[in-house]
């Protein structure tokens, strides 16, 4: 899987490279998380600009990694969604738990960073 993260102020930065998120590639995805989240970055924005698509999977994932990061005090928010991803993420309920904006700074700037 290709990602790429990246620290700014008390925010990590987990950016996802391929278009496709999908069951077979979650564990390097949560392992990203994973080993933000060891060394103190409580506060995650996923960038999920180049993804349109996302499978049910991919979903159950992200609600484990808000769930997590949520129990240690912090933040999951995701940026850069596609449309496709957009619907998934309503039609699971995921929006309801997870912050959705539009594109990273603005993501980043909610975080109060």
């Amino acid at each position: 899987m290709n990602l790429q993260t990246d620290h700014t102020d008390n925010v990590a930065i987990i950016r996802v490279r391929d278009t496709r998120l999908m069951y077979p590639m979650l564990s390097d995805f949560s392992s990203a998380v994973s080993t933000a989240m060891a060394t103190g970055q409580h506060n995650v924005l996923i960038d999920l600009t180049p993804v349109t698509y996302v499978d049910s999977a991919t979903v159950g994932c992200l609600m484990d990694l808000y769930r997590q990061i949520s129990n240690a005090g912090g933040h999951l928010k995701l940026s850069g969604v596609q449309k496709r991803v957009e619907t998934m993420l309503n039609l699971t309920g995921a929006q309801n738990f997870i912050e959705i904006h539009t594109d990273e700074p603005s993501a980043v700037k909610s975080f109060g960073a």
